[in-house]
């Protein structure tokens, strides 16, 4: 079985700290001997731990973050156990960048690290008036906004526009019926460019359990042919939390079993 260098040599130590430090784990800690080099993040939660075969691999990473570990099940398990509690093998280092850089963006964006920042930045500023209370939501807005931008890197799932501005942050339960942690929760959010987010919002699109979206039979006929409805792709990776939210969005909004209970008066003819 293939298991990483043990004691790590020079090579295996530098690059594991290159990769480490590129992609945001900074932090050395106290390795207490072994095969693997551990890392630390002051923005991340989570440690990961890095190993190797040198001079050209395989690479191995292991985390300790289980919310983290539940987003990857993608990734190629490793023939070895690791100190964490999900261990990962890559062919080469250019693989086990990229799975750090999503570790990375994971532990910055799940639910704890989201409303550990918010909380960090609210506590104690006044809240008696509405100008007050507005100042705080938009605080919670702009963390939530940067935690999706890291969870969906960067890009709505269905168009793959990419351009921030055009994108954003949308909440599935709405922002008045949820507590801080729901607020500031990620799987309580989809990155959408504009169109598909005002849709979204007023009720005109939702989505299944797997990420197909459903159209309501009050969306016109030229805003089915600009969100291509016809073509849209499912969104992919949706969590449990994602589905629960997507639930009570869909019964908001009429939708059941993946169409809507009662057509408007005003419903716009199919396409075609």
């Amino acid at each position: 079985m293939i298991a990483p260098e043990s004691p790590p040599g020079f090579v295996v130590r530098t690059e594991a700290q290159k990769a480490a430090w590129d992609n945001g784990f900074r932090l050395e800690r106290d390795n207490e001997g072994g095969s693997w080099l551990r890392y630390g993040s002051t923005t991340a939660h989570g440690e990961i731990w890095i190993g190797g075969v040198p001079p050209h691999g395989p690479w191995f990473l292991s985390i300790n973050h289980p919310g983290v570990a539940e987003e990857l099940t993608a990734l190629p398990a490793a023939p070895c156990p690791g100190p964490g509690l999900a261990t990962y093998a890559f062919p080469a280092l250019s693989a086990l960048h990229v799975a750090l850089d999503r570790v990375y963006r994971l532990g910055v964006s799940l639910p704890e690290a989201p409303l550990a920042r918010f909380r960090a930045r609210t506590t104690g500023l006044p809240q008696t008036t509405e100008a007050e209370r507005l100042v705080v939501q938009r605080i919670g807005q702009d963390i939530f906004r940067d935690a999706l931008m890291d969870y969906w890197e960067g890009r709505c799932p269905i168009t793959g526009i990419g351009d921030p501005g055009l994108l954003r942050a949308s909440h599935i339960v709405r922002w008045a019926e949820c507590d801080d942690a729901q607020r500031l929760d990620v799987h309580n959010g989809l990155l959408l460019s504009a169109l598909w987010d005002a849709a979204f919002d007023v009720g005109l699109v939702s989505f299944t359990d797997d990420g197909a979206a459903l159209a309501s039979p009050e969306l016109g006929r030229a805003a089915r042919v600009a969100l291509r409805l016809d073509s849209a792709p499912r969104i992919p990776n949706l969590r449990d939390g994602h589905r629960t939210n997507l639930a009570v969005h869909r019964t908001r909004h009429g939708f059941s079993g993946g169409t809507v209970t009662e057509p408007s008066p005003s419903f716009a003819a199919p396409l075609g």
